[in-house]
């Protein structure tokens, strides 16, 4: 019995590994703990904390994307149902002198995401591809334009407001300033992160991933794919809604931008960017979008374009997303051999620099003539001054995208030509090890 046992079951991890794992976490919350004292300013902590809710929100969106192989257009309407919920449980709250504090507001917006995903995801989850991306789509845009008519709990374009230190105080903390909330951010982020990793590790994170990649096979094996992606659909609807809520408590507002879509194409492009087959991938996404949206915000007015062309560039050049360009110099350092593959990286980033200043250069131009054709000329854009008015940008601009386009194509073949020779070098030196 004890032989069948050894057979079946995986072996246990290496004492090493395991100290490595739980190291890893303990490293995390001591980050978030120090981040704080590190950046003290008030747009850090605001930062911070906005990065913790997307991260939430875009590892609820994996559960479906990533885990599960559901692509859905409508996922902020679990995050958004969350944070109205949330808004109203604190004046509710506050109003009543009822005594649950703040920090378990977040799990009420959790459960009001759960019970609509619940609701409406048995019906949602019968079909996957193409008919469920459609499927969200419309309940999306049925719920987003709701916000606007059932102005009773919705409150119409003004939303609806709360004051979150009116609730009962544990600890002495009232929630007011922004390092509080910053804190209850964090922690909520980590426990969620800890749980969804937690649910990869499950025989239902396995089944969700046999779903994705053969749901006829699963059947065959005696599981209904409905019911596994319907439990998927129930968990990511959950997490959604903690998300939410923090948003909620975080702005102390909540309006229809939390049902709209551009809430739910957010969320999908920071799980695609950080890269939807690996665990940490939304994470990373999450933190990029977050930070490259409020940097670009600052340094031009169509920062929504800039964010597009990356994310087609994306699609396009690295499917894997910046996770999956990471992972992939694994195997050179292993083998010590990531410094061969530096030269070419860096002869190839000077004409992709080139082609993005021509690019900017163009765009910037034509958004002066096509949004402020009557404003001065003279304009700045990512820190470079250039006069829309003048032939010269025009001529300088097309000249970098002409030959830097002609430069990348030859310099990023020759990274190819090396990655292939380094590669092949470094999988020998570990096979001879």
């Amino acid at each position: 019995m004890t032989e069948l046992a050894s057979r079946v079951a995986p072996p246990r991890p290496a004492l090493s590994d395991r100290l490595k794992f739980y190291g890893t976490w303990v490293a995390t919350a001591l980050i978030l703990l120090l981040l704080p004292q590190i950046f003290t300013s008030g747009g850090s902590m605001t930062t911070f904390s906005l990065v913790g809710i997307s991260i939430i929100f875009a590892l609820s969106y994996n559960i479906l994307l990533g885990q599960t192989g559901m692509l859905s257009f409508g996922h902020a309407v679990y995050y958004g149902l969350g944070g109205f919920l949330a808004i109203h449980a604190i004046n509710l709250l506050g109003g009543n002198k009822w005594a649950i504090p703040l920090p378990l507001v977040p799990l009420i917006g959790g459960m009001a995401g759960l019970f609509f995903a619940a609701l409406i995801g048995w019906v949602m989850t019968q079909r996957s591809g193409t008919a469920f991306a459609m499927i969200s789509l419309g309940l999306a845009e049925l719920v987003a334009s709701s916000a606007l008519i059932l102005r009773t709990f919705f409150g119409g374009e003004a939303g609806i407001s709360a004051n979150r230190t009116k609730l009962f105080k544990v600890f002495g903390l009232s929630f007011g300033p922004q390092i509080q909330i910053y804190y209850l951010v964090a922690a909520w982020t980590l426990i969620a992160i800890i749980a969804m990793y937690a649910l990869t590790r499950t025989p239902l994170g396995r089944m969700c991933n046999a779903v994705r990649d053969n749901p006829e096979r699963v059947q065959f094996v005696g599981y209904d794919p409905h019911v596994v992606r319907y439990l998927a659909f129930c968990f990511s609807g959950f997490f959604a809604g903690i998300a939410g809520a923090l948003a909620a408590i975080n702005f102390e507002i909540a309006n229809s931008a939390y049902l709209g879509a551009v809430q739910s194409g957010t969320v999908l492009f920071a799980a695609y960017i950080g890269g939807i087959g690996f665990f940490i991938g939304p994470i990373v996404g999450a933190i990029f979008v977050t930070i490259l949206s409020l940097g670009l915000s600052d340094l031009t007015q169509v920062w929504q374009l800039y964010f597009g062309l990356f994310f087609i560039a994306v699609v396009l050049f690295a499917p894997g997303g910046i996770t999956g360009l990471l992972m992939m110099h694994r195997p050179l350092i292993r083998a010590g051999m990531l410094s061969r593959m530096l030269p070419s990286y860096l002869v190839a980033a000077l004409p992709t620099l080139a082609l993005v200043t021509g690019l900017m250069l163009m765009i910037e131009t034509i958004v002066h003539y096509t949004v402020n054709p009557h404003e001065d000329p003279n304009r700045v854009a990512f820190g470079i001054p250039f006069n829309a008015a003048s032939p010269l940008t025009w001529a300088i601009s097309a000249v970098l995208i002409v030959v830097g386009f002609v430069l990348c194509r030859m310099a990023w073949a020759r990274v190819g030509q090396t990655w292939d020779e380094t590669l092949t070098a470094a999988r020998a030196k570990v096979h001879a090890l």
